[in-house]
């Protein structure tokens, strides 16, 4: 049985950095869905080039993975769980983020 992953809304997401908490988002889209606009404080990792660039994400912090609509994130953030690493998936990703 995986360790459940935890979950953060795209609401919860805007509250933290209206609020100046200090988060680290990574986006893992491709370049070209990342050039039609990203959350300006997240970093951009595509999804296939994670596990070659995981010397560049802090162990020490808790991580929020984006992706368009969840699903890719939610397959980043599971893998990086296994690494060890503290993370929570964005449900509904960049489309549901855009929405409001």
């Amino acid at each position: 049985m995986e360790n459940e992953l935890q979950e953060v809304s795209p609401s919860e997401v805007k509250q933290l950095l209206k609020d100046g908490k200090k988060i680290s988002l990574i986006d893992v889209r491709e370049d070209e869905e990342v050039a039609e606009g990203k959350i300006p404080e997240a970093a951009h990792i595509k999804m296939g080039d994670i596990p070659d660039r995981l010397n560049e994400i802090d162990k020490n912090k808790e991580h929020i993975i984006i992706c368009r609509s969840g699903r890719r994130s939610e397959n980043v953030a599971y893998f990086l769980q296994d690494q060890g690493y503290k993370v929570k998936n964005m449900t509904g990703g960049m489309l549901e983020y855009n929405k409001n």
